[in-house]
């Protein structure tokens, strides 16, 4: 285990606000996870869904375990990955051993730890669906344990691991990927593939339409699509879609439509728009990106001007899907309002 005192945060997430750290501990096995039991600590991947908005004060504990064991049987191939494995590296290695399933959720940035955590999701594809069971260090019982599909509640974006961030520390996420290998390709884009298309075509196209929509965090710092998709009721989108009949969204399989938020933030007009070096990406209105010297509070100010915009012209609230932090922990937009 290392540890690394008062240091600059701008390494650690991607968006690259210019603030520090007051300690860093890195885990390299599962048996770390005893020692920093008993810190009010952060866990923290790659920082690719986190934004530091100000100097952070707690201890911040980031997963270096990045071991791969494959088995299989006949019908799975049961793969335990460690959490601190970067997710595209690991889902590329996958493609290259022939081993498919997890290539609608192609090049999206972080670690193997995180993908659960959000319950990561992409044409088509939520990460959960997918996974056999987490193992974890449980705070509560000072014990490793093994969460099931089921134990881990997923849910949009969403997780137990997510709602009680202080109780778990994922070290291992284990996936059931089937032999027989179906495509899904009925989202978007990927239906001009058809059903005969090969994994690695699937695989490629959304590596290239991710590529051609969003900004790479190494060049324009960002976090990634900033806010969830909201999802409303067939009032709600019959009601939008009398104002708005160009409106998309994708109907859910409980009578609920998942509205996306890119449009609804695009229909205002707010690409490109800005509060001091904090901006709306001028391609993807998702996106929300640092032009060089955003500070914490240009973010926050302009996150919450695009959530009044919306809820005024929509009816609709946005969540943000990114984590903002402020000193010692989250912040909750609907508190800064």
């Amino acid at each position: 285990m290392k540890r690394i005192v008062n240091t600059s945060l701008q390494p650690y997430h991607s968006f690259r606000l210019a603030t520090q750290a007051t300690e860093l501990i890195f885990l390299e096995s599962p048996t770390d996870c005893s020692v920093v039991q008993d810190s009010d600590f952060l866990m923290l991947g790659e920082g690719s869904n986190t934004i530091f908005t100000t100097d952070f004060m707690r201890p911040i504990v980031i997963n270096r375990i990045r071991s791969v064991v494959i088995e299989h049987s006949s019908s799975s191939f049961d793969i335990t990955v460690g959490a601190g494995l970067n997710w595209h590296a690991f889902v590329e290695s996958l493609m290259q051993q022939q081993i498919y399933g997890l290539e609608n959720l192609a090049l999206i940035p972080g670690t193997v730890g995180a993908a659960p955590v959000q319950n990561i999701g992409a044409y088509g594809r939520e990460v959960g669906e997918l996974i056999n069971q987490v193992v974890a260090w449980d705070r509560s019982s000072g014990q490793l344990v093994k969460l099931s599909k089921a134990e881990c509640e997923f849910g949009y974006r969403d997780s137990i691991f997510k709602r009680q961030p202080e109780r778990w520390m994922i070290t291992h996420v284990q996936f059931s990927l089937p032999i027989k290998w179906r495509p899904v390709v009925h989202y978007g884009e990927l239906t001009s593939l058809g059903d005969n298309c090969t994994a690695e075509q699937v695989f490629n196209k959304v590596i290239s339409i991710r590529q051609s929509k969003l900004p790479d965090p190494a060049v324009i710092p960002n976090a990634g699509s900033f806010f969830k998709n909201p999802v409303v009721d067939r009032h709600q989108f019959t009601e939008i879609k009398k104002s708005f009949p160009d409106v998309i969204a994708y109907q859910l399989s409980d009578n609920k439509f998942k509205l996306a938020a890119g449009w609804l933030i695009d229909r205002l007009g707010l690409k490109g728009y800005s509060i001091g070096a904090a901006a709306v990406h001028d391609k993807q209105a998702l996106v929300l990106v640092n032009r060089g010297n955003a500070t914490g509070e240009n973010v926050i100010q302009l996150a919450q001007y695009i959530r009044q915009q919306v809820a005024s012209s929509f009816g609709v609230k946005l969540e943000a899907e990114v984590r903002l932090m402020d000193s010692h922990g989250l912040i909750d937009l609907d508190v800064c309002e």
